[in-house]
C-alpha cells in the first residue's frame, strides 16, 4: 500500500511559490509561469493586488498553486490590518478553482489573525499540498500498474496527460504529473503525451517544459491529434487533473478535458483524475453546478501577441468543461482512490466535508 512518511521526491526545476523575508514585512515571490519556456521571470508581490492580478492573468495557476498563493496573500493583507478585505478581494480572483476559496477559509479560521500566524498557516497549507502530491502519486502508480500490469522495461508505460497538472501548478510534484515522476525514481520506463491545451499552450509551454528538464520521455501533440494516437493504441492510460469535482464525481479541468474522455471511453483506454481532497466541493450535487469562467476574446483571437483572426470576430471562451463521472475510471486523491465514481464512493473517501 501507498505510504505517507517515505521522503519527499524533491520538485524538479524552478520553484513556483516562495515566501521571502519575515511575517511583517516579506512578500510572496512567483514564477511567471505566462512567459514560460522562453524565460524563468519572478514576480515580487508585495500588495494583494499584484497577488490576484498574478492569479488572473494565470502567472500562478492550477487549483492547489492559486490556493497556496491566495493563503500567502491573506499575510500580506493582515501586514496592512486589511485581512478580511484582502481575503475578499483574492476570492473574486478566478471562479472555477474551488481551492482558492478552500484556503481562503482555512486563513480565516487563523487566530490571531497576525501576520505571524498566518504566516504559519499558509506554510503549512504549501508543505500540505507538497505531501499530498506524493500520496496522489503513490496511489496513482500504484492503480496504473493495476490497470497496466503488461508494463515492463521491454513495454515502457505511456500516459497521455492534458493541460498541466504538475510541479508548475501545485506546491508539490503536482497531481497528474506525481505518478511520472515515481515511476521516474523507481526505474519504472514510461513516456508521455502531452496535449498542446489550447488557447494559451499550458501543455505546450509548462508540462513539456517541466517534464523534459525532468528528464522524462515526453512527445507533444496538438490537441487535435489526441484521437488519433488513442486509435493507434499508442496510450495506456489518459490521467488529468482537476480543479473543482462535485459530491457526485463529475469533474471540471481545463477546456479540452471532457472530449479526452470521450474518446478514451470510446478507445477503452482508462481516464484518470488526480486532485487533493480539497478539490471537492460537496456542497454542489453535479457539475452543472460548477461555475466556468469565460477567458477573455484575446486570448483566441490574438493569443501571444500574435493575431490569428479576423477583427471583430465574435468568441466564446470557457476556460473549463466537465466531465461526468461515468466517463471516469477513478479519481486519486490523498486519501485513496475513488472507484467506481459515484456519490457514495466521493463520500467514503473524502468524507461529507473536507
Amino acid at each position: 500500500m501507498p505510504t505517507t512518511d517515505t521522503p519527499l521526491v524533491p520538485i524538479p526545476g524552478p520553484r513556483n511559490i516562495e515566501w521571502v523575508g519575515d511575517a511583517k514585512t516579506g512578500h510572496l515571490r512567483l514564477l511567471d509561469q505566462t512567459v514560460l519556456p522562453n524565460e524563468v521571470i519572478y514576480l515580487d508581490c508585495k500588495d494583494v493586488q499584484s497577488v490576484w492580478d498574478a492569479i488572473k492573468r494565470l502567472s500562478v495557476r492550477g487549483a492547489p498553486a492559486i490556493g497556496v498563493a491566495a493563503a500567502f496573500g491573506c499575510v500580506i493583507g493582515a501586514q496592512r490590518d486589511e485581512f478580511d478585505k484582502a481575503a475578499d478581494h483574492l476570492a473574486t480572483s478566478r471562479p472555477t478553482a474551488v481551492n482558492l476559496f478552500w484556503a481562503i477559509e482555512r486563513m480565516k479560521r487563523v487566530t490571531p489573525c497576525t501576520p505571524e500566524a498566518l504566516l504559519d498557516e499558509a506554510k503549512i497549507i504549501h508543505a500540505e499540498d507538497a505531501a499530498m502530491c506524493q500520496r496522489i502519486g503513490e496511489h496513482a502508480l500504484e492503480l496504473i500498474q493495476q490497470l497496466k500490469p503488461q508494463a515492463s522495461s521491454l513495454k515502457p508505460l505511456s500516459l497521455l496527460t492534458h493541460c498541466n497538472a504538475g510541479a508548475l501548478a501545485t506546491g508539490g510534484i503536482g497531481t497528474a504529473t506525481s505518478p511520472m515522476y515515481l515511476a521516474q525514481q523507481r526505474g519504472l520506463p514510461i513516456r508521455v503525451f502531452a496535449d498542446e491545451t489550447r488557447p494559451l499552450l499550458q501543455g505546450a509551454r509548462l508540462t513539456v517544459f517541466e517534464l523534459g528538464a525532468a528528464g522524462i520521455d515526453v512527445t507533444l501533440i496538438c490537441d487535435g491529434m489526441a484521437g488519433q494516437v488513442l486509435r493507434e493504441g499508442k496510450v495506456d492510460v489518459v490521467i488529468t487533473g482537476a480543479d473543482r469535482i462535485a459530491s457526485n464525481g463529475d469533474a471540471a479541468n481545463k477546456i479540452g478535458t471532457y472530449p479526452l474522455a470521450v474518446m478514451a471511453k470510446h478507445h477503452g483506454v482508462p481516464f484518470l483524475v488526480a486532485a487533493p481532497s480539497s478539490t471537492f466541493d460537496m456542497s454542489i450535487s453535479d457539475g452543472d453546478a460548477i461555475p466556468i469562467e469565460l477567458r477573455s476574446s484575446e486570448e483566441i483571437t490574438e493569443g501571444f501577441g500574435s493575431r490569428t483572426a479576423p477583427q471583430g470576430v465574435k468568441t466564446y471562451s470557457p476556460a473549463f468543461d466537465v466531465t461526468a463521472a461515468e466517463l471516469i475510471t477513478a479519481i486519486i486523491t490523498e486519501r485513496g482512490v475513488i472507484r467506481p465514481v459515484d456519490a457514495e464512493q466521493v463520500r467514503s473517501v473524502v468524507g461529507s466535508t473536507q
